[in-house]
């Protein structure tokens, strides 16, 4: 069964910089689109997207601050955080569309979250 994991959140504090990174696993034949999304109390929102051929779509709260990319061949997505903000505290989560080596379907999944705390 395919499985993303995230990883890399923590406790940063204002201005300072993390690295999440999501690692798909299992029965791939190949990857589409990865994404990053982030759920606060109020909204789940996406923050960064990325094809395979390396069309990107950001966040309009990003502002040149994140960096989406990935590793195929470690079948991995990775986001950037520079000059984070108190505002960017949530819980972050991987998405991807993979399809399936034994069946061929593409299908959407998510990661279980990775928690970003921006704080003094």
């Amino acid at each position: 069964q395919v499985r993303l994991m995230e990883s890399g959140g923590g406790l940063v504090q204002p201005g300072g910089s993390l690295r999440l990174s999501c690692a798909a696993s299992g029965s791939i034949f190949g990857i589409n689109t990865m994404a990053w999304y982030r759920q606060t109390p109020e909204k789940r929102e996406l923050v960064a997207l990325l094809t395979e051929t390396g069309s990107t779509n950001y966040g309009d709260f990003v502002m040149g601050r994140f960096t989406i990319s990935r590793d195929n061949a470690k079948n991995t997505v990775y986001l950037q955080m520079n000059s984070l903000k108190p505002e960017d505290t949530a819980v972050y989560y991987c998405n991807a569309d993979i399809q399936d080596e034994l069946n061929g379907y593409y299908l959407g999944y998510w990661g279980q979250g990775t928690q970003v705390t921006v704080s003094s």
